[in-house]
């Protein structure tokens, strides 16, 4: 037998450490190539590491929460599957007295099945734990008789578990398979127990990150979701009425009484959060930001997404000012190019440096998501369609709530736009996001009044704010840039010139 050492991958570029957020696997659970182990995160997303052996799990290595450095062995498996004998282990089986000629297989009568035999078929996935099965005396193997297994045996009523994307039960029987010898009646299988997953509540990663933070064991709480699944609104409920039955008075303020030292919350600074405050300090002292606003009335803007959103071609597909707001964005920087760029000092720490001006543009959205800010950005967004846009940015705010992005798609972006109007906001101040020189900030679109030939009439309005890195993008500069992605928002109609 050889036991396979797991280390953990470099799942980004340059990505260091990361933490074991759950393991999918416990020890004695067999696995196949590719079937998910565990799910850690890094500093930019939460990923899923698939296995790169098959056999059986024979230790975590790390157990959840605990943050290790790339390289850093996480689980070993060993490369038999559970439920097989090992050679020490396998029963010798008696000589035969005398050879005896080997009888024909019964024939089924014609236009009926043939009952299943026991071990015959193909072999159950890998993932899948086999029955136990004692060894028969050699007598009762010589008379034993092959019994037809039911079509089908009634299942107990289990949750669905969720694995892999397919929403399966639990609790039901495969059709070809009883329970095991020692096993209770009715215990949960699916062609064999699927290893690690029948006893998981059903709850999204940043819903398990939650309840992990607040010590809520997932088990205790009632599921309102719409496959049964625990929501966040769930373990806000739950919260409420555990502290509540803990001590009702106490409040957010820490129980009177107590020490001062004992009502601070001490919270970790680690994964999105440590590489955001990271990126955001460097940013802000490294390079010299200069910030500008403007107002625009985006009156056309919204008559423009009412038509978009009325049209065959966009039907089914979420459009939003901001997906007039991205193309203006790309528009502008095609006039403008400096501001879609990077400033590169000199490797060996001299006064030289260079401007990277980019021809093409991987469009930042900034998403605030339950594990901290992130920046996805959409690849060459220049040769994109409005069209394929639209779908490019509802792919991102999708796959960035749910806590799946990946590392691939936080890097190499070229500009960033960021939608703070989306809480109400009507500007800010936004800081670079580091490798770039300019980022863009969207506030609310809200009526206001506004003179509009000489008569003051309410228009829908808002307030754009840039920032840029001074040593590429001058005032001048900036001033065009903005200039140009307002007159978009405007006049929508420019983008067909």
């Amino acid at each position: 037998m050889t036991v396979n050492k797991f280390n953990l991958p470099d799942v980004g570029e340059g990505l260091t450490e990361a933490e074991i957020v759950s393991w999918n696997v416990k020890p004695g659970d067999s696995v196949a190539v590719n079937d998910i182990l565990c799910e850690i995160e890094t500093a930019k997303s939460l990923v899923e590491l698939p296995s790169p052996f098959a056999g059986t799990v024979t230790e975590l290595l790390v157990p959840t929460g605990v943050t290790v450095d790339v390289g850093t062995p996480i689980i070993s498996v060993s490369d038999t599957v559970a439920g097989d004998p090992t050679p020490a282990d396998a029963p010798v089986p008696p000589a035969p007295a005398a050879a005896a000629p080997r009888p024909a297989p019964a024939q089924p009568a014609p236009g009926t099945a043939a009952a299943p035999l026991v071990g015959s078929g193909p072999k159950a996935d890998a993932v899948k734990r086999r029955p136990r099965k004692s060894t028969p005396s050699p007598a009762a193997a010589s008379t034993a008789v092959v019994q037809p297994v039911p079509a089908f045996a009634p299942a107990p009523a289990v949750e669905p578990v969720e694995t892999q994307g397919i929403w399966i039960n639990a609790g039901a029987q495969s059709a070809t398979e009883a329970p095991a010898p020692g096993e209770a009646p009715g215990r949960p299988t699916l062609g064999g127990t699927i290893s690690g997953l029948v006893n998981r509540v059903l709850a999204k990663p940043p819903v398990r990150k939650i309840a992990r933070d607040l010590g809520i064991d997932l088990a205790d709480v009632v599921p309102t979701g719409a496959r049964g699944e625990v929501t966040r609104e769930d373990l806000v409920s739950y919260q409420a009425q555990r502290d509540a039955e803990v001590d009702k008075a106490d409040t957010f303020w820490g129980k009177s009484g107590r020490p001062q030292d004992q009502r601070i919350e001490r919270i970790p600074v680690k994964g999105v959060r440590k590489a955001t405050a990271k990126a955001m300090v460097e940013s802000a002292f490294a390079a010299p930001h200069v910030s500008i606003f403007v107002d625009v009335d985006a009156s056309r803007t919204m008559e423009f997404v009412k038509r978009l959103k009325a049209s065959r071609d966009f039907e089914g597909i979420r459009v939003s000012p901001l997906l007039i707001l991205a193309k203006a964005v790309i528009w502008a920087a095609a006039r403008n190019p400096s501001v879609n760029a990077t400033w590169v000092d000199s490797p060996d720490g001299s006064d030289s440096a260079e401007i990277h001006v980019k021809h093409f543009m991987n469009l930042g959205i900034a998403a605030a998501t339950p594990r901290g800010l992130m920046v996805p950005n959409i690849k060459n967004a220049q040769d994109l369609s409005l069209k394929e846009l639209a779908l490019a940015l509802n792919d991102l705010a999708v796959t960035a709530r749910a806590g799946k992005t990946q590392p691939a798609q936080m890097q190499g972006g070229t500009l960033t736009v960021t939608n703070i109007g989306a809480l109400g906001i009507d500007t800010g101040t936004p800081i670079i996001n580091p490798g770039e020189v300019a980022i863009v900030a969207f506030g609310t679109i809200k009526q206001k009044p506004w003179v509009l030939d000489g008569e003051v009439i309410p228009r829908w309005i808002t307030t754009l704010g840039g920032s840029f890195d001074h040593r590429v993008v001058d005032g001048d500069l900036s001033a065009r840039f903005m200039a140009d992605v307002a007159a978009i928002l405007e006049e929508p109609a420019l983008l067909l010139d």
